[in-house]
């Protein structure tokens, strides 16, 4: 996951003034999967925010464009992705599709919406990564579709392992604008947070799966 380090600590800035991102070590929360965690992300915030979802778009662009050159095709996960994949296609003048966890139970029973053809190149955008399973069904819908899938670039990532592994396994091409070690690192400048606070901080990205369990 390529990383520029003035951008992963601008976006970091900005997710955490509009609350898109907290940080909580001492009172954590409780992920659907089970994770106890000092993090919660919810960067869908960031859409009602103009500034805020200017500056990630502008450097979605710059990126994609940098390291793809033209996709012809920007596809966003679903739900998360949707707004800002909107944004992303609409700068790069690009048609714009998204697709579904599950292809839907009536009608066409698309999973993918929006027209793709075969052979078209496209670029995937997420809002957030986490362990990567929502990520990779959207790459497997798009692969049944017979596209040609140039990368995916999201938001945030916590830096699990396993999200880094199976995208390496798929020769998933990736990148993210911010990521847990950055947010981190950028925590540590602020007067926000205790050390005993940043040390739990520390800790949970070292073992999230046994954080808090003790």
């Amino acid at each position: 996951m390529i990383l520029d380090k003035e951008t992963a600590y601008k976006t970091a800035e900005l997710l955490l003034q509009i609350k898109a991102i907290q940080l909580n070590p001492e009172t954590p929360f409780t992920w659907a999967s089970g994770i106890q965690s000092p993090i919660y992300c919810d960067n869908r915030l960031a859409l009602s925010y103009p500034a805020v979802r200017n500056f990630l778009r502008q450097e979605f662009v710059r990126k994609i464009e940098e390291r793809y050159g033209n996709p012809e095709v920007i596809a966003g996960v679903a739900t998360g992705a949707i707004g800002i994949g909107i944004l992303v296609a609409e700068a790069m003048g690009l048609p714009f599709i998204y697709i579904r966890p599950e292809a839907k139970g009536h009608g066409r029973k698309n999973q993918i919406e929006g027209k793709i053809e075969k052979g078209q190149s496209v670029l995937v955008i997420e809002d957030l990564v986490s362990t990567g399973k929502s990520s990779l069904k959207a790459i497997d819908a798009l692969k049944d579709a017979e596209v040609n899938i140039k990368g995916m670039a999201a938001i945030f990532t916590y830096n699990f392992e396993s999200a880094t592994s199976q995208f390496k396994e798929r020769e998933l091409d990736v990148f993210t604008l911010s990521d847990y070690k950055h947010l981190v690192a950028y925590a540590k400048t602020t007067d926000k947070f205790s050390d005993e606070q940043l040390d739990l901080l520390d800790q949970w990205s070292e073992n999230p799966q046994a954080w808090g369990s003790n």
